[in-house]
């Protein structure tokens, strides 16, 4: 479910809960929803998005379409902003991982701020620094760019944080994948 860029609000539009049903309804519509939901983080350019589009059955959705749908991810470059501009988005995206977990959706995302991931996904440096060079020339798709490798190390320590509280690490996205789809 991609939502157009204009549909998205601006940082500054003050933001309020409501009724997601027909969020999720619609979501529901383009893949498959679980028993139990699932959600695997991993940074920018470690090949979630290229697992998605590559999958046979749709089980897992793109975080950022979800986190759009629900307007909880703004208009534009927003990992370019200040850290508390980015804590604030992200926290916003705990809430909506939360209510879509409960909906049985497996998500797969790099927006976290307070809710334990299922999984965690940190490539190999050399592996990941390759998987952004080729993104960017390859149906770019917003987030790291190579000019801002400092952003994506800090990424990667905020996501490591996890593993000290219990949240198994991987890889790469299949390895999570076949570990969570196991538990199920």
């Amino acid at each position: 479910m991609k939502i157009p860029q204009s549909e998205l609000f601006t940082l500054k539009v003050p933001l309020t809960f409501s009724d997601g049903t027909k969020i999720y309804k619609k979501l529901a519509k383009t893949c498959i929803t679980h028993k139990k939901g699932f959600f695997i983080m991993a940074p920018s350019g470690a090949g979630k998005t290229h697992f998605i589009k590559n999958q046979k059955a749709k089980h897992w959705i793109d975080g950022d379409d979800l986190w759009k749908s629900a307007h909880a991810h703004p208009k534009d470059g927003w990992w370019l902003e200040k850290d508390e501009v980015m804590n604030e988005i992200d926290q916003r995206c705990d809430v909506i991982t939360v209510e879509a977990k409960k909906l049985g959706f497996w998500i797969m995302g790099a927006s976290n701020f307070w809710l334990k991931p299922d999984a965690i996904v940190i490539p190999h440096w050399s592996t990941h620094k390759k998987y952004i060079r080729y993104r960017e020339t390859h149906d770019y798709d917003g987030g790291a760019t190579s000019d801002r490798l400092k952003q994506v190390i800090g990424h990667r320590k905020w996501i490591l944080r996890w593993e000290k509280k219990g949240v198994p690490k991987f890889r790469s996205v299949q390895e999570a994948v076949d570990y969570l789809t196991k538990k199920k």
